[in-house]
């Protein structure tokens, strides 16, 4: 398919489609997108997750926000704009996992409906398992255990989701995850069987 304008030729109607590859991996390739406040637990779900699903035979891939920020992502800030284009970034990067029949894990905070809805239209809303860590403020804050809070309580980080930029909650997730009165390993367990019938080949 050829983009005249960029002068860019889509081969992704030509390669191995990922039907192929979910076979040859035995699951169906989807993004497991955990988004909620910094300090919510995403990051150590998502890691006990992966082992969890690794120990089963799962083929999987984690992307998580500080590992992204440092790397492929690390000449953006905390704009909107910036949010919005990190955001369409990493969406890209996982649809092209989903082709090769990839189970992504994604945490990131992801703010608002608009910027994950950008994510969902990029991956497919067939591929896309929201996953709302739903915790509230005051237990984030009790884990600031990177300081960012204080900080942003002090206004010395600017654009700081929950405190001077907005969370917008998921109105239709797939998963809500409540970490208040619960460990990691229960956390995990929790979507763990919700995911296991909905990636299983």
């Amino acid at each position: 398919m050829k983009n005249e304008g960029n002068n860019i030729y889509s081969v992704f109607d030509e390669i191995l489609p990922k039907e192929e590859k979910e076979k040859m991996l035995n699951q169906k390739a989807k993004v497991l997108w955990l988004t909620g406040l910094s300090g919510s637990g995403k990051t150590a779900i998502a890691k006990v997750l992966e082992k969890k699903l690794h120990h089963q035979g799962f083929f999987t891939q984690l992307l998580d926000g500080d590992n992204v920020r440092a790397g492929i992502n690390n000449n953006l800030g905390f704009s909107e704009q910036d949010r919005t284009e990190n955001i369409r970034r990493i969406a890209e990067v996982s649809k092209l996992f989903i082709n090769c029949g990839v189970i992504t894990i994604n945490c990131f905070v992801s703010p608002t409906e608009k910027i994950r809805g950008v994510a969902k239209a990029i991956i497919g809303q067939e591929n896309f398992i929201e996953i709302f860590v739903n915790t509230p403020l005051e237990v984030c804050e009790s884990r600031d255990t990177k300081g960012l809070y204080a900080k942003a309580r002090k206004g010395e980080v600017k654009n700081f989701t929950g405190i001077s930029a907005p969370f917008e909650s998921p109105e239709n997730p797939i998963i809500v995850v409540k970490t208040e009165n619960q460990t990691v390993e229960e956390s995990a367990n929790f979507v763990l069987a919700l995911v296991l019938p909905i990636i299983k080949a």
